[in-house]
């Protein structure tokens, strides 16, 4: 299901015009995105929890001249399914 296929989905369940549900849909998206940003952790209960991820770097080496190379690490996000899913 992509964007446009949610929205006409909401808009059905909500009895609310696609115009209506698209301007829902992304001020969700939109928040979720800001605090998870942000460093906050964002839990819907029954769907799941997205939280932002540090990852650690690692030493790799170059295969030009086979010098070490320090990876930094960096940060994303993950979504952990809720029990329902």
């Amino acid at each position: 299901m992509n964007k446009g296929e949610l929205v006409d989905a909401i808009a059905e369940k909500a009895e609310v015009s696609k115009k209506d549900a698209d301007t829902v849909l992304t001020a969700i998206i939109e928040s979720i995105v800001e605090a998870v940003s942000s460093g906050d952790k964002v839990s819907l209960i029954g769907f799941g929890s997205f939280e932002p991820r540090d990852q650690t770097g690692e030493r790799g080496t170059q295969p030009q001249d086979g010098g070490q190379d320090d990876n930094r690490g960096d940060s994303d996000s993950c979504l952990f399914c809720g029990e329902s899913l």
